[in-house]
C-alpha cells in the first residue's frame, strides 16, 4: 500500500538547485535510507516529504488520514517546556508510560527538566523519544544515530526492526543502515536514484550502474570523435542519408554526458614527530563529586589507531580534552613530546561566525598550505576539500550542517597535525566523507585516538579500544570494535554465569526455614505447654491413686513417654530458636 508520493519535486536556494524534479513513493513496508554527499538536499527532501518546507515545483499526494512523525536534524522545543511536555502526549496521541518508557532507554531519566537545560545531544534524544512515541504511518528521521551511544543504536537498531510503519531516514551509520533497510536512495546533484536493496547491495549496485554509465559514456564519446572527423573531411552530401546523420550527431552531442563526481582529496599534512609522544600518568577526574576517570595511566605510540567507547557521560571528551592540553587532570600529570602537534576535532563545533565567507574563514589559518605534492594555495586545498568557486565565496551560514563539520575538518588537518584526536567525528558527516577519512587514517604518520558511536568507523580504524566505565575505570582491548564487542560480550556471558553460580550458592547456604520448620516453629510452644500441662494432671493424679497400685503403674508409664516427647520437643525447640537466630542475623548483616 503507498502511503505517500512524492512527484516531480523541485527545489532551489537562489540560484543553487537542491533537486531537479525528484519523485519517490513510500509503501507501508518500506525502510528507506536516504543517502548522498553533504550539501545535496538530503534533509531539504525529508522536510518536503514531511511537509516542514515548501518545494518550487512537484505535488506531494499522502494517502487519507496519513500520520507522519517527524524528527529533525536540530530539534526546538517550546521555551520553558519540560521534558515530558516535550513529548507532546496528548497532540500526537502517544501513551506517557510508553513515551517515559522510550526516554529512560534513550538514557533520560528526570522528566520534569525544563529543555533548556539540556545539552544538544539531550535534546536530539528527547526529540528521537518523540517521534518513536507518536502514533504514525511513517517515520521521518534526520540522523536519528547522532549523540546515541552504542547501546542505545543497538536498542534504537532493534527497535526500527520491528517498527510496523514505514521509514524514511538519513543516517551515515552503515552497519545501522544495512541492518535496518531495504530501500536505499540515493541524492546526487538534484537526481534521485532509487536501488531495491540495503546498504551494501546498494554500493554493489552503484558500481554496476556506474560502470554502465562509464561504458555509455565512453561510446558516446568515440561516437562524436569519428563524427566529427568525418565532418571534418567534408562528407557533407546534401541527401537524407546524409542529413540525418548530422543530426543525429548533433542530438547526441547535446546529451548530458557522465559527470564523475570530484573525489574529496586528504593529503596527509603532517609533520615530524619524535620519540617521546604524550605519556599520561595517573590521572583522575570528577565532576560534581562524580568521578568520571580514575587513577589512569597510558603512554601513547606513535602508530596508536585508538577507539573510546562508553556510555554517554563516562567522561570520553573529558579524556580527549586533557590528551590535548584544553582541560587538566584533577590528579595525575600528562606529558608531551617537543615535537607533538596536536589536531583536536571537537565534537561541539567551533563557534563559527556564519556571515564569513569560506575562504576568508579558511585563509585565517593560512593562505597557503604544506603538502606533500608542494605548497598549495587555500582555494585550492578548499578544492580538494569539495568546496567549489561558488561554495568558498558563500558565506558559512549557507553551509549544510555536514558541510560545515567538513570545512572544520579542513582547518583540523591543515595545521598539519601529528597527533589526530577526533571527538565523534562521524556526527554529521556523509557517508563518502567518512570513507576518505578512513584511508587517511590509514596512512596518517601519527598516533589517532577517536570517540566514536559508528561501529563501522571504530572496525575501520582501531587497533585497540578504550572502554570507559560508569565508575571511572578505562578498561583496554586489543582489536577493533568488532573484537572488542566479541570480547564483551563473552565477559558479560561468563559474569552472568558467575553471578548466577554466587546467587545460587548463596541461596543454598542462606539459613532459612523449611515450610515443615516454620510451621513448627510457630507451633512448638504450645506443644511443650501442652506436654507439660499433661504432666501436670497425671502428676495430679498419680497422689490420687497413691494406693493403687495397678492404675499408679499406668500412669507412672504414661508420665515417663509424655516426659520423653517432652525431652526431644525441648531439643527441638533449643535446636529451632538457634536456627531462628542465625536467620535474624543473617537479615540484619546483608
Amino acid at each position: 500500500m503507498v502511503l505517500l508520493t512524492a512527484e516531480n519535486i523541485k527545489k532551489a536556494y537562489g540560484e543553487r538547485v537542491i533537486l531537479k524534479g525528484v519523485s519517490l513513493y513510500i509503501n507501508n513496508t518500506d525502510k528507506i535510507g536516504i543517502v548522498g554527499v553533504n550539501g545535496e538536499g538530503k534533509s531539504t527532501l525529508l522536510k518536503v516529504l514531511a511537509g516542514e518546507l515548501d518545494c518550487d515545483g512537484g505535488e506531494i499526494i499522502p494517502a487519507r488520514n496519513l500520520r507522519l512523525a517527524y524528527l529533525p536534524q536540530s530539534p526546538v522545543f517550546k521555551a520553558g517546556s519540560t521534558i515530558i511536555e516535550a513529548m507532546e502526549c496528548d497532540k500526537n496521541g502517544a501513551d506517557e508510560f510508553e513515551a517515559k518508557r522510550i526516554l529512560t532507554k534513550l538514557g533520560i531519566n528526570d522528566f520534569d527538566r525544563k529543555t533548556e537545560l539540556m545539552s544538544g545531544g539531550q535534546r536530539k534524544r528527547v526529540a528521537i523519544a518523540r517521534a518513536l512515541s507518536c502514533e504514525s504511518d511513517i517515520l521521518i528521521l534526520d540522523e536519528p544515530t547522532n549523540h546515541l551511544d552504542s547501546e542505545m543504536i543497538i536498542w534504537l537498531e532493534n527497535f526500527l526492526k520491528a517498527y510496523k510503519g514505514a521509514i524514511i531516514m538519513i543516517t551515515h551509520d552503515r552497519y545501522f543502515l544495512d541492518r535496518v533497510t531495504n530501500r536505499i536512495a540515493e541524492v546526487d546533484r538534484g537526481n534521485l536514484y532509487l536501488y531495491e536493496t540495503n546498504y551494501s547491495g546498494f554500493i554493489e549496485e552503484k558500481n554496476a550502474r556506474l560502470e554502465i554509465a562509464r561504458s555509455e559514456e565512453k561510446k558516446r564519446r568515440a561516437f562524436l570523435r569519428r563524427e566529427v572527423e568525418w565532418v571534418r573531411r567534408g562528407v557533407l552530401a546534401r541527401g537524407t542519408k546524409s542529413k540525418a546523420r548530422l543530426d543525429n550527431y548533433e542530438r547526441i552531442k547535446n546529451q548530458e554526458g557522465l559527470q564523475e563526481r570530484q573525489k574529496l582529496e586528504l593529503a596527509s599534512m603532517n609533520s615530524r614527530l619524535g620519540k617521546k609522544i604524550i605519556e599520561i600518568d595517573g590521572i583522575s577526574k570528577s565532576y560534581d563529586g562524580n568521578t568520571l576517570i580514575r587513577d589512569f595511566s597510558y603512554n601513547m605510540l606513535r602508530d596508536d589507531r585508538i577507539g573510546v567507547v562508553g556510555s554517554n557521560g563516562t567522561g570520553k571528551s573529558t579524556l580527549l580534552k586533557m590528551i590535548a592540553g584544553i582541560l587538566e587532570p584533577d590528579e595525575g600529570s600528562i606529558s608531551r613530546g617537543e615535537t607533538v602537534r596536536i589536531g583536536y576535532f571537537s565534537q561541539e563545533s567551533e563557534a563559527m561566525d556564519l556571515s564569513m565567507r569560506v575562504i576568508d574563514y579558511v585563509k585565517e589559518a593560512g593562505e597557503y598550505i604544506e603538502t606533500p605534492e608542494g605548497t598549495i594555495s587555500a582555494a585550492k586545498l578548499l578544492e580538494r576539500f569539495l568546496f567549489d568557486g561558488e561554495a568558498q565565496w558563500s558565506t558559512i551560514g549557507r553551509l549544510s550542517g555536514g558541510e560545515r563539520r567538513r570545512l572544520e575538518l579542513m582547518r583540523v588537518l591543515m595545521t598539519a597535525p601529528n597527533i589526530l584526536l577526533l571527538d565523534e567525528p562521524t556526527n554529521d558527516l556523509d557517508i563518502e566523507t567518512l570513507c576518505i577519512l578512513e584511508e587517511y587514517i590509514e596512512s596518517f604518520a601519527g598516533a589517532v585516538i577517536a570517540v566514536s558511536h559508528d561501529r563501522y568507523f571504530l572496525d575501520k580504524i582501531s587497533s585497540q579500544i578504550f572502554e570507559l566505565t560508569p565508575h571511572g575505570e578505562i578498561k583496554r582491548y586489543p582489536g577493533n570494535y568488532s573484537d572488542y564487542e566479541e570480547k564483551r560480550t563473552e565477559y558479560i556471558s561468563e559474569s552472568a554465569k558467575t553471578k548466577e553460580k554466587t546467587a545460587r550458592t548463596v541461596r543454598e547456604n542462606k539459613p532459612r526455614f523449611t515450610f515443615k520448620e516454620q510451621y513448627e516453629y510457630e507451633t512448638i510452644d504450645d506443644d511443650i505447654a501442652e506436654l507439660e500441662a499433661k504432666i501436670s494432671v497425671i502428676d495430679e493424679e498419680m497422689a490420687e491413686y497413691a494406693t493403687d497400685f495397678t492404675k499408679l503403674s499406668e500412669l507412672a508409664e504414661e508420665k515417663t513417654e509424655l516426659e520423653l516427647r517432652l525431652e526431644e520437643k525441648t531439643e527441638r525447640w533449643i535446636y529451632l530458636n538457634e536456627k531462628a537466630e542465625e536467620i535474624e542475623t543473617y537479615k540484619n548483616n546483608r
